[in-house]
C-alpha cells in the first residue's frame, strides 16, 4: 500500500535547500562529498521523515516514551531516477529558534532507509512512515505508525505499529525484518534497562 508521507515543516525544508546551496555546511565523516564549487547543489531533497528518538523505557509496564528532534530529508542526485537509492541524507533539527539545519550524512542507514520504505510499500496495511532513533543501543529503525492522520510531531510507538530495524542493527535483532512494536519493545528494554540486582536478606 502507499505510505502516507506527510510533508515537513517549511522552514525544515527552507534549512535543508540553503544548506544545499551552501559550501561551508555541516557534513558528519562519511556524508557524500560537496557538488563541484563546494556545495551539494546537484542533489535535491525528498522523502522528509520525522525523526522521533526514544528517551526512556519502562520495564515494569513495557512502554516507552519519545520525542520528535528532527526531520531527516533522503538526498538524491537531480539526474537520478526516481527510487534510485540515496548517496546522503540532510537533517533538519528543532532548536528554541524554530528549525535549523543539523548536517548532513551518509552511512549505511542512508541506503538502508530507503530499503525499508521499499519493504513498507508491499505491505497491505496503510501506515504513516517515521523513523526511530533508539541511542541507547545504536539503534536506528522505520517506524511505522497504524494512524496515518496523526501529527507527526507527537505520539509514541502503539502495540500494533511496525518496526524495521535499518542495517546495520543490533546483535541478535535482525534487519530489514518487520517487528511488531508489542514483540521489539520487551527486548529493546530488557537490553536497555539494567535488571535491578538482587539484595542479599540481612
Amino acid at each position: 500500500m502507499p505510505l502516507h508521507l506527510l510533508p515537513a515543516p517549511p522552514a525544515a525544508l527552507r534549512s535543508v535547500l540553503a544548506a544545499l546551496r551552501s559550501p561551508t555546511a555541516a557534513r558528519h565523516p562519511g556524508s557524500a562529498p560537496a557538488a563541484p564549487g563546494g556545495t551539494h547543489s546537484r542533489l535535491q531533497p525528498e522523502l522528509p521523515l520525522p525523526l522521533h528518538e526514544m528517551t526512556s523505557f519502562s520495564r515494569a509496564a513495557g512502554s516507552s516514551a519519545t520525542r520528535l528532534t528532527g526531520w531527516r530529508f533522503l538526498l538524491r542526485e537531480a539526474e537520478a531516477p526516481a527510487g534510485s537509492f540515496p548517496p546522503a541524507a540532510a537533517e533538519s533539527v528543532l532548536t528554541p529558534d524554530g528549525w535549523a539545519f543539523g548536517y548532513f550524512c551518509g552511512g549505511p542507514y542512508v541506503p538502508s532507509t530507503r530499503r525499508a520504505l521499499q519493504q513498507a510499500e508491499s505491505l497491505t496495511e496503510d501506515f504513516q512512515p517515521r523513523l526511530l532513533s533508539v541511542p541507547q543501543l545504536y539503534m536506528l529503525t522505520l517506524w511505522l505508525h497504524g494512524d496515518t492522520g496523526a501529527d507527526p510531531a507527537q505520539g509514541t510507538p502503539q502495540p500494533s505499529d511496525l518496526l524495521i530495524p535499518l542495517a546495520p542493527a543490533p546483535p541478535g535483532i535482525a534487519a530489514h525484518r518487520p517487528h511488531r512494536v508489542d514483540a521489539l519493545l520487551p527486548l529493546l528494554t530488557r537490553r536497555a534497562v539494567p535488571a535491578p540486582l538482587m539484595r542479599t536478606p540481612a
